[in-house]
Parts: C-alpha cells; sequence; structure tokens
C-alpha cells in the first residue's frame, strides 16, 4: 500500500465516526431555516429535538462500544490509536452491536426525514455503515436507508398522490439500485484487496523458505568444497607415495642389490660390472627425483612414447637381474595421453619389481595392445606364484604392491586383473581407456 493510499484510508476511517455527526448537524441547521414551511406544529419541534439527543447519544455510545472513548480531537489527526486505522476497520465489521446500532439510526433518521425531509442528510449515513450488517442483511439495510432518502427526495413521507407515490417509487429504484451496484464493486474489491493480500503474504512466506534453502545450499556447497579439497589433498599425497614408491624406492632397492653383490664378488670385472649398473641406477634414480619435483611424469616418457619406453624399461630390468624379458606391441600404436602413459608405465615397473622380488622369476613377458578404444597391459612371469586371496591390500613393509596398480588404473577409469597360483607363475592384466594426445 502506498503512502498515497494509506492517507486515504486513515481520511476515510477518520470520517466514519465524525461523518454522522457533521450530517446530524447540516440537517438541523437546514430543518431551522425551513421550519415555516415544514414543521408548523410545536410538538413536531419537541420530537425532532428529542430524536436529534437520541441519535447523538446514539453516536456517542457507539464510538464508546467501538474504541472505549468517545471521539476527541485526536480523531481528526488519526494519532489516537483508535481513532483511525484499527478501530476505524472495528467499526466497519459485522457484529451484532453494529447490527443494533444500524437499525437505531436508521429508525432515528426515519422519523427525523419524516418529520422534516432535511434529515435525509442524515439518513444518507446509512449508505456508508451498510459494512456493519452481515451477509445478505447488508443489501436489505442499503435499501431500507434508500427509501428513506427517496421519501426525502420526493418531498417528503408520507407521498400524498399518485404522482407523488410514482416519484418516490422512480427514485427509490434509481437510489437502492445505485446503491446495490456500488456495494457489489465495493465487495469485490474488498474481495481483490484480501486476495491480494494473501498472495503477498504467501510470497513473503516463500521468499523466506527460497531465502533459507539459499542459505542452506550456500553452507552445504562451502562443505562440499572443503570435503572436495581435502579429498583432492589426499588423493595427491596417494599420488606422490606411489610415484616415490615406484622411481626413487625402487632405484634404490636396485643400487642395493648391486652393492651387495660387489661386497661378496671377488672377481673385480664383476665387481665393476655391478658398480657400473649401480652408477646407473643412481643416475635413473636422480633423474626421476628431479623431474618428480618438476611435475611427477616418468624421464622414461620424456623423449619417447609409451612402446619406446617400455622397452627399454623391460629391457634394463633384464639386464639387471639376468632373467629373460621379451616386450611385444601389437595394434596400431597410438599416441597416448601423458597421465595414461604415465599410469600403464608405473603399473609395468611395479610389476618387474614384485617379479624381481617376490615371484624370483627366471622369464617375464610384456605385452601392450592397441585395441580400438582400449588399450591393454599384459605382465606375465614364471615365477613361484601366490594366491590372491591371501595378499593383504597393503603390505607391512609401507609398499604398494597390488593395491597400488589397482589405484593406478581405476584413477583413469581402467581396471586391474590379477591370476595367479603357487607355483604356477602370474599374470597381471591392466585395461585402460585409449586416450589419445592433445
Amino acid at each position: 500500500m502506498t503512502a498515497a493510499d494509506r492517507m486515504i484510508e486513515r481520511r476515510w476511517d477518520q470520517f466514519h465516526p465524525w461523518g454522522p455527526y457533521g450530517l446530524l448537524g447540516v440537517s438541523a441547521v437546514l430543518a431551522v431555516l425551513a421550519a415555516g414551511e415544514l414543521m408548523a406544529d410545536a410538538t413536531e419541534w419537541y420530537v425532532a429535538g428529542a430524536l436529534i439527543v437520541a441519535a447523538v447519544a446514539l453516536q456517542v455510545w457507539w464510538h464508546v462500544t467501538r474504541g472505549g472513548r468517545p471521539p476527541t480531537g485526536s480523531d481528526l489527526t488519526g494519532t489516537h490509536p483508535s481513532g483511525s486505522g484499527a478501530a476505524g476497520h472495528r467499526c466497519r465489521t459485522p457484529s451484532p452491536a453494529g447490527t443494533g446500532y444500524y437499525v437505531v439510526r436508521w429508525a432515528i433518521a426515519f422519523a427525523l426525514t419524516w418529520i422534516n425531509p432535511f434529515f435525509a442528510f442524515y439518513a444518507a449515513t446509512g449508505y456508508m455503515d451498510a459494512g456493519l450488517l452481515p451477509g445478505r442483511w447488508r443489501r436489505l439495510g442499503l435499501f431500507a436507508s434508500a427509501v428513506t432518502v427517496a421519501g426525502a427526495q420526493s418531498g417528503g413521507l408520507p407521498p400524498d398522490g399518485a404522482a407523488r407515490w410514482t416519484v418516490f417509487a422512480a427514485l427509490l429504484a434509481a437510489n437502492s439500485g445505485l446503491q446495490m451496484v456500488i456495494a457489489h464493486l465495493t465487495e469485490q474489491e474488498e474481495r481483490r484487496t484480501r486476495e491480494r493480500t494473501a498472495t503477498i503474504a504467501e510470497l513473503e512466506r516463500t521468499n523466506a523458505a527460497l531465502q533459507q534453502a539459499l542459505d542452506e545450499n550456500a553452507a552445504l556447497h562451502a562443505q562440499l568444497l572443503v570435503q572436495a579439497r581435502e579429498a583432492g589433498v589426499a588423493d595427491e599425497r596417494r599420488r606422490l607415495a606411489a610415484e616415490i614408491h615406484d622411481t626413487i624406492a625402487q632405484g634404490l632397492t636396485g643400487i642395493i642389490a648391486q652393492l651387495q653383490v660387489v661386497a661378496i664378488t671377488p672377481d673385480l670385472a664383476v665387481a665393476r660390472t655391478h658398480l657400473a649398473r649401480a652408477s646407473d641406477l643412481a643416475r635413473h634414480s636422480l633423474g626421476e627425483a628431479r623431474r618428480a619435483v618438476h611435475n611427477l611424469a616418468p624421464v622414461a616418457l620424456e623423449h619417447d612414447g609409451l612402446p619406446e619406453a617400455l622397452k627399454k624399461t623391460v629391457a634394463e630390468w633384464g639386464e639387471r637381474t639376468g632373467a629373460r624379458a621379451e616386450f611385444i606391441v601389437t595394434g596400431g600404436v597410438e599416441q597416448l595421453h601423458d597421465e595414461v602413459a604415465a599410469t600403464l608405465l608405473r603399473i609395468t615397473q611395479e610389476a618387474l619389481s614384485n617379479a624381481a622380488r617376490h615371484a624370483r622369476a627366471d622369464r617375464v613377458g610384456v605385452t601392450l595392445s592397441f585395441l580400438g578404444d582400449e588399450v591393454i597391459l599384459d605382465i606375465r612371469d614364471d615365477g613361484r606364484g601366490f594366491d590372491p586371496l591371501a595378499v593383504p591390500e597393503r603390505t607391512g613393509t609401507g609398499g604398494f604392491g597390488l593395491d597400488g596398480m589397482r589405484v593406478r588404473a581405476e584413477r583413469i577409469a581402467g581396471t586391474l586383473t590379477v591370476e595367479s597360483e603357487p607355483g604356477q607363475g602370474t599374470a597381471l592384466s591392466a585395461r585402460v581407456p585409449l586416450v589419445r594426445h592433445d
């Protein structure tokens, strides 16, 4: 509601308590001025005076009933809590007291208009307060007020002669019809106002619920961000640990193995050979460490593709261990994405390390197959084998083993399967999507 609308409503609320007094006063003044023609009998003066006093007393009673006090000057400004607004709405709300007030006031107005037609101004207040009557009685109240006003307009009550009755009927029809139309429009407007008020209240509740939902979503989003950040940190730590295990740790293990051979061999040539291998492993491990610091990409993939890197890795492993190692590539070779290539290379390194340390294999075969939208890495050895169901997911020495290889494959939407039996060797197969290099 705008400020202008509130001002109009306040003025209208102020008119309701003071309007009947003003119209009664105007009617009395006009009646006195026209007394020579309309009120020749002194009895009529006494009756009119008594009715005016009754009308004033009725108004005072109604004000006390509706607001707890008679009207004062503060009602004109709307500053009193019961002068306008809430009190004004209360005085137009249907109630038994309001119905009684309306009926008595109509009876006084009808009697005064019977005595002097100018009191029709006071009778017209019935049009304003028809809202005091409940339901369909409102129409009857408007019709009763129209009877009084039409009687005054036609020359006074009761009409004398057929012509006066005809005029009275026409005026009654016009007055009552007009008031019925106005009442109908007013009721429609009040209904629309109530509907708008209910709609606004519902919108406010909806907006409050929406704001609450937005606040909850914002809090949930912040929580999810924190959880995602923590999960990313944990995943990165696992990846770094796996990189170090597959590179530096394996290199140091190989160096230790070569130095142990040097320590026990009496042959100087053999010792020099193993020292050279230990030196190569040390340089290789240093390169891996530097690469890990830079971007953790395998050194072997820096200048070669995955097939060449795997071929060199298998050959170097065979030279270090003395086992027979073969590498085969099948299918149309594709340039793979760096992450896919690094994952398959790390799986191969871990599998070869396991074959040397645990399987004690004499022969190992590595096959890289390009099959349409998939790359398959197969690693087979003729070692001691094991029961896959009896192997824990994590080894007690801090290594990653099969679980680490499986995690690497799953990180790029791949799978890892292991087939092995005690004394029957081991077959490992990693299947990953073929994602080409940009």
